[in-house]
């Protein structure tokens, strides 16, 4: 069996924690990210300025405005056919930022050879949080 590198073996006790009922979702972000790394062209530099901008990207205020609106609309079921399609857009364009989001973090934390835990809660957003989709 080959040895686990540290960010692995904390990634593995990380999963073994989470909660039987957001196992699915974990899974759909796993897989989002395997897919993103797997197909993303390597960064000509992998700098920390080039890592932090896709770190700290975010939606524009009006797209922020109107994702809010159709989870609004979706959660008191008054939304239609056309606006659940733009809120699964929405979800899906989520879930690959915060993909790519997720190898970025890794990427910085083994440039600056810390725990990704300590950058993913240096870089938490209570507004991301709050808006999780």
């Amino acid at each position: 069996m080959a040895i686990l590198t540290d960010n692995r073996q904390i990634a593995i006790r990380l999963v073994e924690q989470i909660p039987e009922e957001s196992l699915d979702e974990v899974i759909d972000l796993l897989n989002a990210l395997h897919r993103q790394t797997s197909h993303a062209k390597p960064l000509n530099q992998n700098t920390e300025d080039q890592l932090l901008q896709i770190i700290h990207r975010k939606l524009l205020h009006d797209e922020q405005v109107r994702l809010d609106y159709l989870l609004e609309q979706n959660e008191s079921e008054e939304i239609t056919e056309l606006e659940h399609q733009e809120l699964l857009a929405f979800v899906s364009r989520v879930e690959n930022e915060d993909a790519e989001r997720a190898a970025a973090i890794l990427q910085l934390s083994q440039i600056r050879n810390v725990d990704p835990i300590i950058l993913i809660t240096e870089f938490a957003s209570p507004m991301r949080i709050n808006h999780a989709v």
